[in-house]
């Protein structure tokens, strides 16, 4: 993925962006050649030769914690999906149930500001009584059971999703949450950066307590209390290196079994409140942060467990609230965690929430304007065509035995191609939307969703559906459907009409790190141990595996030296998936661009080599940059590297890479022949 692993759970998170910043290219202009900073030898920072003038002409927006090509197809986006929007909340006449209805009622209420500031916290009146009603942990846990509901995280997360064991079956799983930052790390870091995040966080919590009615004394009591359940649950979670291990992360048992973990929770009542009738099994990610919560469930009070009930209440729904709560709310999350400025306009906030509620409404509309037939066809081509270069490329491959070769190949085969849009949508039949009050449509599409999920249970599985809209710029491999999904929108150049576009472009911005990229997720560290019907199952030879290790082990130590910010280096390991699948995705793209005619031809284009003209493409696949605060944030968070090094990274194991742009030992970019990564 170019933003979120699929396997980590896919959280949709449209890119924020801001009209007056963004800078089309004129389409008589080379994309390639307008970024291009001479300044900056090629052999000493690529991404900075390919991509430097244009990040000096844009700075990053002070709504944004990062600038780049998502932010720029992101505009285009966001335009249109406010054209539908806005046309849809005039239409009060708009029959009731229908897409318009529902997409227009959603508009109307998010960006009516005078009603929300109005309405302060009282759309969830009903939802605090029931906290303080709570008396005991029966009552407890009915409403923690309820809150998974609203998709709340506290305690735990339940989501459901295949069996990476049995792909044929939707299964429960139970895995670690309940936390209010971004992950583990940054309750026990000792580095100032994270320490005085920890300091602004206690802060955000006092405030958020005054504002639902706490005097200061009480505020910054509960504040403690809540700081001291989220650091003990974070104590007994897992790394996010450790999370990407497929069979650690597996633990299935029967229902009764969880009780062996939590004694104090009486599962089948609490997911029976959830609306889960009668599970059979559930798999347990975490066993070891379960006894946490078994602890903490001993040694917390009922009246804590309630502060911490409130606390996640008002953090999940605070944008959609009055002023005071949406501005400290972004003081924190924005500001202090990502160091944005100020916020952006309330219209793309709500299109954000929109999309997160409804985005497959959304997305009819939009392929029925901006996705041609004509485009769809020439990526369903390229898509094709990159397929057919890695089958080139297994059968090349000299460290791999021929039984693994043929299982490779199967599995190759088998990968479902989705491109552009789903052929069946999402029924939203059972989403109601008013125009009453915007926090409790967001809850209500969070209830949908969670339903809508757990109506999975029992039945067969859906492979044709999608995780991702069409107007979503990313796009995802999921090993247990063996499937690689592309948005249209994820085929996007910025001001640039896909007919103008030419191949070197093509096969580098789209085939290389896109397509070429998801495919390769079917066979990185993670990817690779699910078999070609999606089943987690090591079919691979023991030597096999021990020289994909080996070579993997290259990657991780190429990354865990780069420095990114300060003192703080890429977490090689943790990384390692993703930059798997941008060196595959890279070399698929270029060895099925010399395929074309463009290449063979050797022709110039603006002064421009056939194979310069596909690196540069590469870079500007990912041209960007953000701010200190949010780059921090990535590192400690993200399975993905940084921008730059997606690019100067995977472009360092590449000969072609450096023939094209005579890049000589000596060079920053260089890297001797035995330190190159050569996997597939």
């Amino acid at each position: 993925m170019r933003n979120q692993i699929f396997f980590l759970f896919i959280v949709l998170l449209l890119a924020a962006v801001v009209v007056s910043s963004c800078r089309k290219v004129p389409v008589n202009e080379d994309i390639l050649q307008t970024n291009i900073d001479t300044s900056v030898s090629p052999g000493k920072d690529f991404f900075k030769y390919a991509n430097g003038t244009w990040l000096k002409n844009n700075p990053i927006p002070e709504s944004e914690s990062r600038w780049g090509i998502g932010n720029l197809v992101q505009e285009e986006t966001y335009a249109r999906l406010r054209e539908i929007s806005e046309n849809a909340a005039r239409d009060v006449n708009a029959t009731p149930g229908t897409a318009l209805q529902k997409i227009g009622d959603f508009y109307f209420t998010g960006m009516d500001s005078a009603g929300i500031e109005k309405n302060g916290i009282r759309p969830l009146q009903s939802e605090f009584d029931r906290i303080n009603a709570v008396s005991d942990m029966k009552s407890l846990l009915e409403v923690v059971s309820l809150f998974k509901t609203y998709r709340i995280n506290v305690m735990f997360s339940l989501p459901i999703y295949q069996d990476e064991k049995n792909s044929d079956k939707m299964a429960m799983h139970v895995w670690q949450g309940g936390l209010g930052l971004p992950n583990r790390d940054y309750y026990f870091n000792k580095d100032a950066r994270t320490e005085n995040i920890r300091r602004e966080y206690v802060g955000h919590l006092t405030r958020m307590m005054q504002l639902l009615g706490e005097d200061s004394a009480t505020a910054t009591k509960h504040s403690t209390t809540i700081m001291k359940i989220e650091t003990d649950l974070a104590a007994q979670s897992r790394k996010l290196e450790d999370l990407r291990d497929p069979y650690k992360n597996y633990n299935k048992m029967a229902v009764d079994a969880l009780g062996k973990l939590t004694p104090s929770l009486n599962w089948k009542e609490l997911l029976a409140k959830a609306g889960m009738k009668n599970p059979d099994t559930v798999i347990v990610g975490q066993p070891e942060f379960l006894k946490e919560v078994e602890r903490s469930l001993k040694a917390v009070t009922i009246d804590d467990w309630k502060t911490y009930l409130r606390w996640h209440l008002v953090h999940a729904f605070a944008d959609k609230l009055s002023t005071a709560f949406d501005k400290e709310h972004f003081r924190f999350y924005g500001q202090v965690l990502e160091g944005k400025k100020t916020q952006r306009d309330r219209w793309k906030r709500v299109l954000d929430n929109e999309e997160a509620a409804m985005g497959e409404l959304l997305g009819q509309l939009y392929v029925e304007k901006y996705f041609s037939v004509a485009t769809k066809k020439r990526y369903e081509t390229l898509v094709n065509n990159i397929l057919e270069t890695y089958k080139e490329r297994i059968q090349q491959l000299e460290w791999m035995s021929p039984a693994t070769k043929e299982k490779s190949l199967a599995k190759l085969a088998s990968v479902m191609k989705k491109v552009g849009y789903p052929d069946k949508w999402k029924d939203y039949s059972a989403l109601t939307i008013s125009r009453d009050s915007y926090v409790m449509n967001v809850l209500k599409a969070n209830v949908w969703s969670f339903n809508y999920e757990l109506n999975k249970l029992g039945k067969p599985v859906d492979r044709t559906e999608w995780d991702m809209t069409p107007q979503t710029y990313n796009a995802y491999y999921n090993p247990s459907n063996n499937e690689i999904v592309l948005p249209a929108a994820s085929f996007i150049i910025p001001g640039l009409p896909d007919s103008l576009a030419d191949d070197a472009l093509i096969y580098s911005y789209a085939g290389g790190s896109t397509i070429g990229h998801e495919i390769t997720h079917g066979f990185d560290d993670e990817g690779r141990q699910y078999d070609a019907q999606g089943n987690l199952r090591n079919w691979w030879t023991k030597d096999d595996e021990k020289k994909f290790n080996d070579r993997a082990a290259v990657m991780v130590k190429q990354f865990n030296d780069y420095v990114v910010l300060d003192s703080m280096h890429i977490n090689g390991k943790a990384c390692l998936g993703e930059n798997i699948a941008d060196l595959g995705g890279v070399i698929l793209g270029y060895e099925a661009f010399q395929k074309t005619e463009q290449a063979k031809s050797g022709q110039l284009i603006g002064g421009l080599t056939p194979d310069q003209r596909y690196f540069l493409g590469y870079a500007l696949s990912w041209l960007g940059h953000q701010r200190d605060q949010r780059l921090a944030r990535q590192v400690m968070t993200d399975v993905h590297s940084p921008e730059f090094l997606r690019v100067n990274g995977p472009l360092a194991n590449i000969p072609e890479f450096y023939k094209a742009f005579d890049v000589k030992p000596g060079d920053p970019m260089y890297l001797p022949e035995n330190q190159r990564v050569k996997i597939w």
